[in-house]
């Protein structure tokens, strides 16, 4: 919050010189503070090297346990490239907050009750991946793969789907904001079906 009080016996001009310099700076504080919080990807922005840790995709069988909701985290989580095909057990209920997911396979996995706040999953496979009960906060879904996955009773907030294929996707139950929504329904691989049940116009 920026504040300011002036001298009685400042000049008129000096006080509207300060008051004018205050408010850029408030501008520049306020545009620092509104980045500086998310560690979200944003769209060209240049990715972290890939992890050369030999047990990176195993880790997200153990996931995040710092910052869950607001995707901060101790060392980054990076599952890129890394397949989890018909993954049934171990990534059930797993925090991946902030998870560079980008070209990794899901295709079929259970990801159940999943927390994935500030994801970056574009390019991602997730055909048939069932998301049912999960919290997908804030996650880029940019041109992903998700034929066939299941949103039921899934949380949606601030995620992105631009140019993602999602023919045949089940949103049953599906917890969405409308302004997500409308975004949402801009993509033109739902069928028609599924655009009638999210209520699309």
């Amino acid at each position: 919050m920026c504040a300011a009080t002036t001298d009685s016996s400042k000049s008129e001009e000096n006080s509207s010189y300060f008051k004018e310099l205050r408010n850029v700076a408030c501008g520049v504080l306020a545009v620092w503070a509104v980045t500086a919080v998310s560690p979200v990807i944003a769209a060209g922005q240049r990715l972290p090297p890939l992890s050369t840790e030999p047990d990176r995709c195993e880790r997200a069988f153990v996931g995040n346990t710092i910052g869950q909701a607001n995707g901060v985290y101790d060392k980054p989580l990076d599952l890129r490239f890394c397949d989890y095909t018909n993954e049934k057990s171990n990534l059930k209920g797993k925090t991946l907050s902030a998870a560079l997911m980008s070209d990794a396979k899901f295709d079929g996995a259970d990801m159940t009750e999943v927390v994935m706040s500030k994801a970056y999953a574009a390019r991602a496979s997730f055909k048939g991946t069932d998301f049912s009960n999960a919290v997908l906060d804030r996650v880029n879904f940019e041109k992903a793969d998700l034929t066939g996955a299941v949103f039921k009773n899934t949380v949606l907030s601030g995620s992105t789907f631009q140019e993602a294929q999602m023919q045949d996707v089940d949103f049953e139950d599906t917890i969405i904001g409308y302004i997500d929504l409308q975004k949402l329904c801009v993509n033109k691989t739902l069928n028609e079906d599924t655009r009638v049940n999210l209520g699309c116009r």
